[in-house]
């Protein structure tokens, strides 16, 4: 008698039932947690700011030496149109680094807050010049005296304001550094007060 005959269909049963069941049995993932699709595996999700963060700084990076010439020229161009804004408004930002901090502004509003003689040079020195090319003794010897009485009121009234400024600053800011500061204000008061950068922030007789 013949053994047990094999069933057929176990022979010729479709493979495609067989390599379906692994994937039938495969756990699904049902989390709802949705990740950025530029986020390494295994890595928290970044926030949209972020993302949006690196995306800009990697569009903004430029490829070429032409372009990052191009760049810096703007940079450039830009730092400078804030500095211009700023020695016009006094946002202290923007300031060069001579013009910066408490005691060079305290410096400038000292000296904007007074007269000096120093900031009339220019005007009485064309004064002088012309009385000096006049062709008349009397005009010039005049003209020379005039010279010697504006330079010895500049170097007295200086004198005068470097003393009470230096006083102010040692009252006022014992504690930080004050070096150059009563230079840069004597440097001031050589100028017109309508032509000072960065621009007077304090009226005349105002106490800064």
């Amino acid at each position: 008698m013949p053994p047990n005959p094999v069933p057929l269909g176990f022979v010729f049963r479709s493979r495609a039932k067989e390599e379906k069941a692994p994937a039938d049995k495969a756990p699904v993932n049902f989390s709802k947690q949705t990740r950025d699709p530029q986020a390494p595996k295994g890595r928290p999700t970044p926030k949209r700011s972020e993302a949006q963060t690196q995306r800009r700084s990697v569009a903004n990076t430029p490829t070429t030496r032409k372009e990052a010439a191009k760049r810096q020229r703007d940079d450039r161009r830009a730092a400078m149109e804030r500095q211009r804004q700023a020695l016009a408004s006094g946002d202290e930002r923007y300031l060069p680094a001579r013009d910066k901090g408490p005691v060079r502004k305290f410096a400038r509003d000292f000296v904007d807050s007074r007269f000096c003689i120093a900031e009339f040079f220019l005007p009485l020195a064309v004064v002088i010049l012309v009385l000096s090319m006049v062709r008349v003794g009397s005009l010039q010897n005049i003209a020379l005296l005039l010279w010697l009485v504006v330079i010895v009121m500049i170097v007295v009234d200086s004198i005068g304001i470097a003393i009470r400024l230096k006083k102010q600053l040692n009252a006022r800011f014992p504690d930080q550094p004050k070096k150059g500061a009563v230079a840069y204000a004597l440097m001031r008061t050589l100028q017109m007060r309508r032509l000072r950068l960065p621009k007077a922030q304090v009226k005349r007789g105002e106490r800064p």
